[in-house]
């Protein structure tokens, strides 16, 4: 932090001056510690490992040679304890010595400051006495989870805890110290062939890599908060997205090897989520709630915090600071230390509240949290995490390939092998092998391919079942390569949908096809609906960023069903025998629907829909479903299967149901160098109220998340331009002057970059707007304007200091003439040129994706590629295009 912006935040907090009712606070949040009340003027508590019996001289020397050899690892050591740490790495207790790990120890904890403000603590063994031990047994915190996180599987008796201090004096483990308390690892739920050969690669591996393969630092069981914390602040101290990478990585061995049932709770803390999207639950808490309650629990007042947030611009550091020049009580109470899962518990707590008493509930709720924090790194974050922004250059890519990186170096004991390596080959030779898994099998693939191979893998899955909960029972089950077998594509959980790349003319689509059979579609001017139906007969539709939207269309379950009957109705008076469609997942768009003229009507109208209809009797715009795809069919996933194989399924399971349901309009072609037949049918499709053309190889298979290039989008606007429009998230405004007056009258636009989790700024945009548009964006933006100004991760430069700033909740749909260098903008900054960006010129506004999260918006990548398709640019070994600013 710059000294002048830590001098602003020292002068705004001085020493606290409510204590009694700080006091009165406490010890209700603390009353089972009240009998904790010894101070030690040396800050040296005793703290009990508690075994299960006493240990016998014997049994202390095993302890001592176990301790010995979780030490670091040496590199290229030729010493016997090298070769002793293989028998303990990845969770492996050498027979005999698993019940001298759980031997009786005590440990004094001295906590000292390093010369970088470090807490370290150094531990000495001592005897003492059964009832000390018993005295030393942490309480019940009065954070315990409602619905606990833990797998069942993971919270038995082979994962051994270690134990917290809960003294008025106790600080947490570092996970940094220098040394730690020695747990003892869990045994493995499985000792077999299989299991040693893969533990072996794994060292293997990790020692390729160049990284440990024995963690020498352990994390606690449960993991705290605090040790989070202090991973985040290590990554927010780097921008390196490998170096990024390779902390994170290290930080979910440590989780895997000491307390994996804390590993759902490590990701979704990351992501800064706490449910799967199509589970619909948002945390984002608004700043003036927060600045509430961080000025209460640290005895402020909201116009303290809500003048130094301001000028600060991070209402996480802004609490960092309130906490750290809170004075400590005299009577030395301290709550016990935050564990992770458990403030990830609160936090979907305080996501589900709801109703008219919610603020109250909300900010009493956070109170607890940053009363109880002993770290001010842990109010930073907790601050953040709520807001919904952790700002760290953490991003869930980089999360996936840590996670499975990790997964590859460090095998949890709790994974157990179903099947033997002679029946896998068995299996193998009846089975075409999926390639991921074939490279993950291959032990002679460079570690670098295999590491590669396992992040492949972890997104693979995760984009057919986006869920980190699934996802990760699995992945501490089971090996990586099994994954797709314990984890996979089910009805009810909505797969990432498959994605078009843009082109820009015929002539580019039959060069890119060449000479494939391909089938056109009518590109439809509606929403992207994923209609789900699973075996207890539930039906349920999914928009395209997998958020549940039955409520908004009731009628579209209701005409799938009757699609599905009108077929079985059909197959019943012919010779065929009939189906009965038990399970689906259909890809379908759901448009607007004039049933008195029978036209489709543009997106325009159906965005006017009311995000939840009662019936469809009583909803103003009529819908209809253009069904193009199925995905999964009576309990089999057909997204190996080919487009071919697939459409064929939805053609013989469903029919069309007039003024309901209808089949995607389509053209089959083969390639031959003839435009003529292409170009009638997008003059159709445009006629017809359609945006335009779905170009897609009838070979290829579903390929969920991917923007492949067996599926082409030719829009006919852009024939002759950039082929397609973009989607841009607004994260500014300028006050309207004149007509305008009362409403913003432009607003600064921005593209997402993955990598950094920025926003770059890349157009000013004023026109397109209607009248109605303006009044309807600028009401619903007011509700998201950021108190302390310009966001952190908002990349902008001088040139374009908006009057009001916004939280990143919109994506608007935005057409342009071109893309150009900017010295203003910062789309694609530093990845076309140093110091310029790339800016939009001409842009107008065509409408909101209220279908897209803002992470979903025209990536960075996308405008650097979009730009260098222009035939402006194409050719030129360096381009002097004018720097039009778009100003």
């Amino acid at each position: 932090m710059p000294k002048q912006q830590q001098s602003n935040l020292d002068s705004f907090f001085g020493v606290q001056k409510n204590k009694v009712k700080q006091q009165k606070t406490i010890n209700s949040f603390f009353k089972d510690n009240s009998k904790n009340k010894e101070n030690d003027d040396n800050a040296e508590v005793k703290v009990g490992i508690v075994a299960k019996k006493r240990s016998s001289p014997s049994q202390q020397q095993e302890t001592e040679l176990l301790n010995k050899k979780r030490r670091p690892v040496i590199e290229d050591s030729d010493s016997e304890e090298e070769e002793e740490e293989k028998d303990i790495d990845n969770n492996q207790i050498p027979a005999g010595k698993a019940e001298a790990a759980s031997v009786t120890a005590t440990a004094t904890i001295q906590t000292t400051k390093t010369e970088t403000g470090v807490k370290t603590t150094s531990i000495k063994k001592k005897e003492d006495s059964d009832k000390d031990m018993e005295d030393a047994k942490p309480k019940a915190s009065f954070f315990a989870p409602t619905k606990p996180i833990v797998p069942k599987e993971c919270s038995n008796n082979n994962t051994i805890k270690k134990e917290s201090g809960t003294g008025p004096d106790v600080q947490p483990v570092s996970p940094s110290s220098s040394s730690s308390t020695v747990i003892p690892l869990a045994e493995p739920t499985q000792d077999t062939p299989e299991r040693r050969a893969l533990v072996a690669r794994a060292k293997k591996i990790a020692k390729a890599y160049k990284v440990e393969p024995v963690i020498p630092e352990a994390v606690s069981s449960p993991v705290l908060y605090l040790e989070l914390a202090r991973i985040f602040d290590k990554i927010e101290a780097i921008s390196s997205r490998l170096d990024i990478q390779a902390i994170f990585t290290k930080f979910l061995r440590q989780i895997l090897q000491f307390a994996p049932q804390d590993l759902p709770a490590a990701i979704y803390m990351a992501c800064n989520s706490v449910a799967p999207a199509y589970e619909c639950v948002e945390l984002g808490i608004g700043d003036s709630l927060l600045i509430t309650a961080i000025a209460e629990a640290y005895g402020s007042r909201d116009k303290v915090i809500k003048d130094k947030y301001e000028d600060v611009g991070d209402l996480g550091l802004v609490a960092q600071s309130a906490k750290s020049k809170q004075r400590t009580l005299g009577f030395g109470m301290k709550p016990k230390p935050l564990v992770m899962s458990q403030v990830l518990q609160v936090f979907r707590e305080i996501a589900n509240i709801t109703g008219n008493a919610s603020r109250k509930l909300k900010i009493d709720k956070i109170k607890k949290l940053l009363v109880a924090v002993q770290d001010s790194a842990e109010t930073k974050y907790i601050i953040r995490g709520l807001q919904g922004k952790l700002r760290i250059g953490l991003a869930q890519s980089t999360v996936l390939i840590s996670l499975g990186h990790a997964l590859m170096m460090t095998i949890p004991a709790t994974v157990v092998f179903t099947t033997s390596k002679e029946e896998e080959e068995e299996s193998e030779e009846n089975a075409s092998p999926d390639p991921i898994v074939a490279a993950l099998r291959d032990e002679s693939l460079p570690v670098e391919k295999t590491l590669e191979a396992a992040a492949n893998m972890i997104r693979k899955v995760y984009s057919e079942v986006p869920s980190f909960d699934a996802l990760l029972d699995a992945a501490i089950k089971v090996p990586l390569m099994d994954l797709p077998k314990a984890c996979h594509f089910l009805p009810g959980i909505p797969v990432e949908p498959m994605l078009a790349k843009p082109t820009k003319s015929i002539q580019e689509v039959l060069k890119r096809l060449n000479g494939q059979e391909f089938t056109c579609e009518f590109k439809y001017d509606g929403e992207r609906a994923q209609i789900h139906k699973t075996s207890d007969g539930k039906l349920k539709v999914f928009s395209r960023n997998l958020l549940e939207t039955t409520g908004k269309y009731p009628e579209v379950p209701q005409f799938v069903q009757e699609a599905a009957r009108a077929s079985m109705d059909s197959q019943e008076g012919s010779s065929k025998s009939a189906v009965t469609v038990e399970s689906f997942v259909m890809d379908a768009e759901v448009v607007a629907f004039n049933r008195e003229t029978g036209q489709l009507v543009p997106f325009q109208v159906l965005s006017t829909r009311k995000k939840t209809e009662e019936s469809a009797e009583t909803a103003k715009v009529q819908v209809i479903v253009q069904a193009f795809d199925l995905m999964y069919l009576n309990g089999e996933s057909l997204l190996g299967k080919t487009l071919k194989t697939r459409r064929s399924l939805l053609h013989k399971h469903f029919a069309p149901v007039e003024g309901k349901f209808q089949f995607a309009t389509s053209l089959d072609h083969t390639e031959d160098g003839d435009t003529m037949v292409l170009e009638q049918f997008l003059d159709m499709a445009v006629k017809g109220q359609c945006e335009g053309l779905m170009v897609k190889t009838m070979d290829d298979v579903y390929e969920p998340s991917r923007r492949s290039l067996n599926w082409l989008k030719l829009k006919k606007d852009y024939l002759d331009g950039l082929g397609d429009s973009f989607d841009l998230v607004p994260i500014g405004a300028y006050h309207g002057r004149g007509k305008r007056t009362g409403v913003y009258g432009a607003y600064l636009l921005a593209c997402y970059d993955e990598d950094s989790e920025e926003y770059q700024s890349v157009c000013k945009i004023g026109t397109g707007f209607s009248d109605e548009d303006l009044q309807t964006l600028s009401a619903s933006l007011n509700q998201h304007k950021l108190e302390g100004g310009k966001a952190s991760n908002y990349i902008v430069t001088d040139q374009l200091k908006c009057d009001v700033w916004f939280d990143a909740v919109q994506v608007w749909e935005v057409k342009a003439a071109d893309l150009s260098k900017s010295s203003a903008h910062r789309g694609a900054f530093g990845k076309l040129e140093e110091d310029r960006g790339i800016g939009l010129r001409f842009p107008r506004f065509e409408r909101l994706r209220d279908d897209k999260s803002p992470e979903q918006a025209t990536n960075s990548d996308q405008i650097l590629d979009m730009y260098y398709n222009q035939d402006t640019v194409k050719g030129q070994n360096n381009n002097d295009m004018d720097d039009d600013d778009g100003i």
